[in-house]
């Protein structure tokens, strides 16, 4: 099932970033519970979840983003892309993917950008099948307070 996060959700996302890039599941403390809240409640920031009989397995986060240009048409950031090591392969992310389009569509985005930090040919093809190209645009990335 593909649905939107809910609050009740955290912990489960939380164990399935481990798979994404994160070394260490975050302290629950305030600052991530306000962090958690400010997501939730915000109408632009969508976090998109494949649930597997009742685990959540895969996940893609999308950010509806205002825009004055393009007619003032928004677009749409797709960012944070995961599935659980024993669940790939099996379409998961791209229902997420699908998902997150439907939304981006809803909302009337003129575009979606995506950017992966990965250089393997699977995962680069993966997102190509998914619609996305890496021929329109150039992306710049500049880590600000942390080493890459």
């Amino acid at each position: 099932m593909i649905r939107e996060a809910k609050r009740e959700d955290l912990t489960e996302l939380l164990e399935l970033y481990l798979y994404l890039h994160e070394d260490s599941i975050p302290e629950m403390n305030s600052h991530l519970e306000e962090t958690w809240e400010r997501i939730i409640g915000d109408q632009n920031h969508h976090l998109i979840v494949c649930e597997v009989e009742g685990k959540i397995v895969s996940s893609c986060v999308c950010v509806i983003i205002p825009n004055l240009t393009r007619n003032m048409r928004p677009y749409a950031f797709v960012e944070n892309v995961v599935t659980h090591a024993d669940h790939r392969g099996k379409g998961y992310a791209t229902e997420c993917l699908d998902f997150a389009k439907k939304i981006a569509e809803q909302e009337n985005c003129y575009k979606m950008m995506l950017l992966t930090g990965s250089k393997k040919p699977e995962t680069l093809h993966f997102y190509e099948h998914a619609g996305y190209n890496s021929s329109d645009k150039t992306a710049f990335i500049q880590w600000i307070g942390m080493d890459k």
